[in-house]
């Protein structure tokens, strides 16, 4: 059975995470990429969002014996699988989990005009999967 306490115990977390990374949501490129300090908050709180957004992802595939995810990613593709998320949220957010991936294993160089990218356009891939989690429980 989910635990229902748990999950909104973390969709208030995300929420918090959401507001505190919106005071950057009109940013420029050019702002963002001159401030390390802004760098920094807004690269980690997303981080802490994704992270989050994985936790219940996860705790819903193991509540209804979906198979185990190996990736991050692939935990969003499995509630795509089993019609809990449609394929417009399974998308963004295996994207985000995929940019998560950058930010911690510094794959890449974190490329500023993704991360502008996700402020301006793709917060409300979070609201959207908060909204579907809320369906679930």
């Amino acid at each position: 059975m989910v635990d229902r306490d748990l999950v909104l115990r973390k969709l208030s977390d995300l929420d918090q995470y959401l507001g505190q990374v919106a005071e950057y949501r009109d940013i420029t490129l050019d702002h963002y990429r001159g401030d390390w300090k802004i760098q920094r908050i807004v690269e980690r709180t997303l981080q802490m969002a994704i992270e989050v957004c994985v936790d219940i992802a996860n705790h819903i595939i193991a509540d209804r014996a979906l198979r185990i995810p190996t990736t991050y990613a692939e935990a969003f593709e499995i509630l795509g699988e089993a019609g809990l998320l449609n394929s417009t949220q399974r998308d963004a957010m295996v994207r985000m989990s995929n940019f998560r991936n950058v930010i911690v294993h510094d794959y890449a160089r974190v490329d500023s005009a993704i991360v502008v990218r996700i402020l301006h356009e793709h917060l409300i891939d979070f609201t959207e999967l908060k909204s579907a989690v809320l369906k679930w429980i």
